[in-house]
């Protein structure tokens, strides 16, 4: 494995250029495949964040009476500026998350070009003025947006906020992840050389105690998107409610499959713990509970361990590498110790376990973990109930349909669901049963023009496509004056 080479950021990136941070400390970064620092990024104070809310509140205006045409092309400049950077924006998250290099090169890095892009689709033929009755309603934008982000996606959730806030014409402040920050730094350089007006979008990099909070706090910053854990986003809440400011979280997840009779089983099976696997297990909308019937279940745990037990673990930088390491040893740790709760619990482990997956000697100071799968789960565990962000499945059974849509609706979270059913009519009923924002049936594929967002404890407000863009607008009627009396309400 070639040495990686070391990449500091040094300043924050704010109204258009690079400007030293208040502070000295700096968080260090770590590969996730061998454990080696390759970097690090600021530890700001929150004087930088005066000085990021300053400068997007000046630009915001301007940008904003740009009007649409102008904005639309800023953004698509910014998408060609990020396309242009893919390679070394696909090697930087192989190194922060541990994607392995198929999502690297893919979701990770090509879902951010297509989501300026979208926005931009979005804005050419927005009408932000309807008529309603008698009266006009307006879309405006809020003013400053602040951004605060997770480190399993750490350019995707910079982007997808930034690109339908800005759109909108909105003036941004982001706080990339501590954990993966390399990634933004990258976005900033994009942002400069594709020429985005000063102050439409700002990066202060630090964490969450300090730059976090000073962004949810900041009276200037009219609105909060955040993507991260549900006790982060209850904290933001409980802040932005001081001042009473709209708040959109994209929150966690404890998504079930439900598998019904008549689905093809093995078909079934193997997207439930394909999808499981993708990054790693380090997202919030994975499958992570598998829901089947009673009497389907040996043939199940067959399946699920013939799958999850053949996928290779190993460096992300292998391209034949199915599952790389987790983003951080804090992450490994964790889910091992889920492991260790499903073992003693009582579920049955059907494969993997807390034995360490062998890896080339180089990456022995890397974050892996063995990819497990526990059947006999029951919703009083804790991998039944708590999300493990991790390569890690719960089957649960059931003896029919009314207890399998209870057990799948038995969850504080409702990001996401999926149903697979031999019958599409019946599929769909059951998907319409399930309490989550988004329910896959039958392997339906992702769109970025579908909203994005969760039900319940999975957060508040939605991303992607119109959706996305509409949390970034106010509404505002504006009454028109008629020939006959005023109405008194």
């Amino acid at each position: 494995m070639s040495e990686f080479p070391r990449r500091d950021v040094t300043q924050n990136y704010i109204d258009g250029r690079w400007a030293s941070p208040s502070t000295t400390a700096v968080a260090e970064v770590f590969d996730s495949n061998t454990g080696a620092v390759i970097g690090s990024a600021p530890l700001s104070g929150r004087s930088d964040v005066e000085d990021a809310v300053a400068a997007a509140s000046r630009a915001q205006q301007g940008w904003w009476r740009m009007g649409a045409a102008a904005r639309a092309e800023h953004l698509r400049a910014v998408a060609r500026e990020l396309e242009a950077r893919h390679e070394e924006l696909s090697e930087l998250v192989m190194r922060e998350v541990g994607a392995n290099q198929e999502i690297s090169y893919g979701s990770q890095t090509m879902t951010p070009v297509m989501s300026f892009n979208t926005a931009a689709d979005i804005l050419e033929s927005y009408e932000f003025i309807e008529q309603v009755g008698q009266n006009k309603v307006a879309r405006e934008p809020f003013g400053v947006i602040g951004a605060i982000t997770a480190w399993n996606f750490p350019l995707h959730l910079v982007t997808v906020k930034a690109a339908f806030a800005i759109a909108a014409g909105n003036t941004v402040v982001v706080k990339p992840s501590e954990i993966a920050p390399l990634t933004a730094a990258v976005f900033a350089e994009a942002l400069d050389a594709a020429g985005l007006p000063a102050g439409v979008i700002n990066i202060v990099f630090g964490n969450g105690l300090e730059v976090g909070e000073a962004i949810v706090e900041h009276p200037d910053v009219r609105m909060l998107t955040f993507t991260g854990s549900t006790r982060a986003g209850r904290r933001i809440g409980e802040l932005a409610a001081q001042k009473v400011a709209k708040v959109a979280l994209e929150l966690g997840g404890k998504s079930p499959l439900v598998i019904l009779p008549d689905a093809p089983l093995e078909e079934a099976v193997r997207f439930g713990v394909q999808d499981l696997l993708l990054n790693n297990g380090q997202r919030c909308d994975g499958l992570t509970r598998m829901v089947v019937p009673a009497e389907l279940l040996p043939e199940v745990e067959r399946v699920a361990a013939d799958v999850m037990g053949g996928v290779k673990v190993g460096p992300s930088t292998d391209s034949s590498v199915v599952v790389g390491p987790l983003a951080s040893q804090t992450q490994q740790e964790r889910v091992r110790e889920y492991i260790r709760k499903g073992i003693d619990q009582g579920a049955k482990l059907v494969v993997g376990g807390l034995e360490e997956p062998e890896v080339p000697a180089e990456n022995a100071g890397g974050y892996y973990v063995r990819p497990s799968v526990f059947s006999g789960v029951t919703g009083d565990m804790a991998i039944a109930k708590e999300e493990i962000f991790g390569p890690v499945l719960s089957i649960q059974s059931y003896d029919d349909l009314e207890q399998a849509i209870e057990i799948a609706n038995d969850t504080e979270y409702g990001l996401h669901a999926a149903v697979y059913g031999g019958d599409l009519d019946e599929a769909l009923e059951v998907a319409g049963r399930l309490e989550a924002g988004m329910v896959t049936v039958n392997g339906g594929g992702m769109d970025l023009l579908a909203p994005f967002g969760g039900y319940k404890q999975s957060g508040i407000g939605r991303e992607f496509g119109l959706y996305g863009f509409e949390e970034f607008l106010e509404v505002k009627a504006i009454r028109v004056p008629t020939d006959g009396p005023a109405a008194v309400v």
